[in-house]
């Protein structure tokens, strides 16, 4: 029971670090800052973040408890293996693009959130619809990390999963509320550290362990957890690739941090650095996974009927697993941190992410253009805890979360991919717009889901070998075009009468420009935006 009391008293002494210094990055700024008049300062800050902190912030966002423990399942796993664990690298990629090529168009035009060029383009009802994918994937993400956060307490200090999951959601909510982006900035920092340290100080002792053979040589032995490459599921590999390399641009997490960035120069570097640090945190995770393929389980305490992970079904927990049987019981508990903290600087981000498009695009923009300052700033406290309540019931309830995840992440890549990029770098309309997020989803769905015994109704050549679900983006992609420029067409050329522009795209007038306070109809909304942001035009 050692391990017990002391994980026990580790685990609470970080919960009150990472309490601490969210309460202390709130406190300082506001003494810093004077009142905040700003309704957009919970969700961007004051735009004033630096290298330092925006480097760790967006890189903390992407190394969560999803990622840090999805790795080393995947390499652990028979059939799997290094080759098919593709999402160190496409996150990598992720990043780069978003700096090469989306930051300096949302930073040059003001945007608070993802939502906005898109609610600038379609309309503000469409901006709702849109609204809705991006809410299920930080609210399965926030779930499943939450129960991979149980399952890891269960393992190392035997702490009840409804425990777990209740505490570490009620921490996550309350430094939130009180800061918004600043004090999830910077215990972002912390608990990177946390990361970084206490992986890496597992590590050796991991290696050293009597039942591990060496990694080398494990690597070209069946099973190999270098993983064996088959080029008849080549498909299935470029589809998991791009879900993730693409479907990773239009996330609120990743621009939040961009936007609340010093300068556009700035936000690029920040970029780059967490795209390159997001592949080096996945070495650890790599490692820990290769551990346990080479590791013989008879010759540990883990099962005394000798059966191993795999036998159990317990690959998912692999991570702490390795921490409760191959290390000293310090190492561990201080391997528990670091995947608390892993947790929790995900936790946090999707919290802020949703409350934040919410308050922003669905209640103010969709339906309360003349909501006060402090009418939004209440509806943004009372989202971030709706939404906190929605994850941590959703990861008590649902155990299969990090899958329902996956599909979530698949209706971003489908439905908002297209949307975005188009908003973006083209002259989109709504007309355009509603099709392809309806052709979208169909042909998503349509392909089916092994992971809900979903079967295809469509049936696509190759089955699940061929990549359905780029398919259905590409296909939703081409149609928003189409469809927008066609509509366009047909109304400058008087072949569709003006007053069948049931959407209200000015489409007959050549495309009439409306500026920003026309679109929503409310000065106030935009009173926190720079002069040059507000006297923009923006074509519908």
């Amino acid at each position: 029971m050692a391990i017990l009391v002391s994980g026990l008293v580790a685990v609470i002494i970080f919960y009150l670090i990472i309490l601490a210094v969210g309460l202390w990055a709130a406190w300082k700024k506001r003494k810093s800052g004077g009142e905040d008049k700003r309704n957009e300062r919970p969700m961007v800050g004051a735009r004033d973040i630096g290298l330092i902190v925006g480097s760790f912030t967006l890189t903390a966002t992407w190394v969560g408890g999803g990622y840090i423990n999805g790795i080393a399942e995947y390499v652990y796993t028979p059939g799997y293996g290094l080759v098919w664990t593709t999402s160190p690298f496409s996150a990598c990629l992720t990043l780069l693009i978003i700096g090469k090529f989306f930051v300096k168009r949302m930073k040059n035009q003001g945007f608070t959130t993802m939502l906005d060029p898109m609610q600038y383009k379609y309309g503000r009802w469409m901006g709702v619809l849109l609204f809705l994918p991006a809410l299920l994937g930080d609210l399965c993400w926030s779930a499943s990390i939450l129960a991979a956060l149980a399952g890891t307490l269960s393992v190392i200090i035997d702490l009840s999963y409804s425990i777990s999951v209740i505490f570490s959601a009620c921490i996550a909510v309350s430094y939130t509320l009180v800061g918004g982006l600043y004090s999830v900035a910077y215990t972002d920092i912390v608990q990177l550290s946390f990361v970084f340290v206490g992986l890496w100080l597992a590590i050796p002792f991991a290696f050293t362990h009597p039942a591990v053979t060496s990694i080398t040589t494990t690597a070209f032995e069946a099973p190999t957890w270098l993983g064996t490459w088959d080029w008849q599921a080549v498909g299935y590999w470029v589809d998991g690739f791009l879900l993730v390399a693409v479907g990773g641009l239009p996330w609120q997490s990743v621009y939040q941090r961009i936007l609340a960035t010093a300068s556009a120069t700035k936000a690029e570097v920040v970029s780059y650095i967490a795209g390159f640090a997001t592949l080096a945190m996945a070495v650890p995770s790599i490692l820990f996974g290769a551990i346990a393929a080479s590791t013989d389980w008879n010759a540990t305490d883990y099962d005394s009927a000798g059966k191993t992970p795999l036998d159990k079904n317990e690959q998912v927990l692999i991570l702490p697993i390795i921490l409760r049987y191959l290390t000293p019981t310090a190492v561990a508990v201080i391997g528990l941190g670091a995947l608390a903290a892993a947790v929790m600087s995900s936790i946090d981000s999707a919290i802020l992410s949703s409350s934040s498009q919410f308050t922003r695009n669905v209640y103010n923009f969709g339906f309360r253009h003349n909501a006060t300052r402090r009418e939004l700033q209440w509806v943004m406290r009372l989202a971030t805890v709706s939404f906190t309540v929605a994850a941590a019931a959703l990861a008590l309830t649902v155990h299969s979360v990090y899958i329902l995840w996956f599909l979530c992440v698949d209706l971003v890549y489908v439905a908002l991919v297209p949307q975005f990029v188009c908003a973006l770098f083209l002259d989109p309309n709504t007309y355009g717009s509603l099709p392809a997020y309806v052709i979208g989803i169909i042909l998503r769905v349509g392909g089916g889901e092994p992971a809900f015994n979903m079967d295809p109704f469509i049936h696509y050549p190759g089955g699940l070998n061929f990549p359905f679900k780029t398919f259905a983006m590409v296909v939703s992609f081409i149609t928003l075009v189409v469809f927008s420029y066609a509509a366009k067409y047909l109304f400058e050329k008087g072949i569709i009468p003006e007053k069948y522009d049931i959407f209200q795209c000015k489409l007959a007038r050549g495309g009439r420009t409306l500026t920003l306070e026309e679109i929503i109809g409310n000065d106030v909304v935009y009173e926190n935006v720079k002069l040059e942001i507000i006297q923009q035009k923006v074509q519908l």
